[in-house]
């Protein structure tokens, strides 16, 4: 790492104190030869076009500081190019700087930073409609979900978790989850490019890339790891919502016990539509926590994606 721009968002952490953690950051990375700079952002858009510039001005590496809808930003940009990204985690969930094990402290996350390892790793992509019914694609380095989860994101609305909280966030989750009709839909995946479609049908589906959310989610798709060129696919194929408790709780505390109704699966690629027997009640699809669009969608994996800075341990 020769050069860096560290891009923050000011609602994953916008008080005058984190900016001043930011601009120590800064200075560890300066110390240790790097030549870095803190840029602030006031949108996605914004976010995206400072990383262009950056890059453009010869940084072969990008922090993203903030939670895990920076992160999501970034990758956008950063998918399929030689620039590293790296974590600086003062968001709410933080789910990739928990895979990858970077320190919560600003200041550890930069001395960490300085001796960092860059880690090639393949990225999910989902293409889909969005709200309006235009097709986009997205990558995702974290997880894509279709139904119940993606659901809670259209209802809860944005900035929720910076208010309130993650504990008022997954109460309030908690309380719309049980109103949810959950919907079935289907699902065509194949395990591996030359193998046989297999067909599902299903309330809930997860493509998963990493193994340790952190939080109260922990292991959420036993299997899954950035090494790997496929996702996890977790299917449920219940309505129950009990079974969906049980598998939560079963990852929380990384029991193996298995659960009526819910499997998992590696899949290079699965397909997934409105079942022709269902009322066609809009299906919501996720991607590392973002709300993207609704069904029909794909899910595809691209090997040798993405460059991410990765804490010596």
């Amino acid at each position: 790492m020769r050069k860096a721009a560290l891009l923050y968002n000011p609602e994953s952490g916008g008080s005058k104190r984190r900016q001043r953690e930011l601009q120590s950051a800064v200075e560890i990375l300066r110390s240790g030869g790097v030549e870095a700079d803190l840029l602030p952002t006031d949108s996605k858009e914004h976010a995206a076009a400072e990383a262009r510039r950056a890059m453009d001005a010869g940084c072969d590496a990008i922090f993203a500081c903030g939670g895990d809808g920076t992160v999501h930003n970034l990758v956008q940009v950063l998918a399929n190019t030689p620039v590293a990204l790296g974590v600086f985690p003062i968001g709410t969930a933080n789910a990739l700087a928990h895979d990858l094990r970077w320190p919560f402290r600003i200041s550890a996350a930069a001395k960490a930073a300085l001796q960092a390892k860059p880690r090639r790793v393949a990225l999910g992509r989902v293409s889909c409609q969005n709200l309006q019914g235009t097709p986009i694609t997205y990558h995702f380095v974290v997880a894509a979900g279709i139904g119940v989860d993606a659901h809670l994101f259209y209802k809860l609305q944005s900035g929720i978790k910076q208010r309130l909280g993650m504990a008022a966030y997954y109460a309030k989750a908690w309380h719309m989850w049980f109103s949810y009709a959950m919907p079935r839909f289907n699902v065509q995946y194949q395990q591996s490019s030359t193998s046989v479609p297999k067909i599902a049908n299903v309330t809930e589906l997860l493509a998963v890339r990493i193994r340790n959310f952190g939080g109260v989610l922990r292991e959420l798709a036993p299997g899954a790891s950035l090494d790997r060129d496929d996702v996890r696919l977790v299917f449920c194929h219940t309505a129950s919502r009990m079974a969906y408790l049980s598998y939560v709780t079963a990852g929380l505390f990384r029991l193996a016990w298995p659960i009526a109704g819910i499997e998992l699966a590696y899949a290079v690629k699965a397909s997934c539509d409105y079942a022709a027997t269902e009322q066609q009640a809009t299906t919501y699809v996720e991607a590392d926590g973002e709300l993207i669009g609704k069904l029909p969608a794909e899910i595809t994996v691209v090997p040798d994606a993405l460059t991410l800075l990765t804490p010596v341990r």
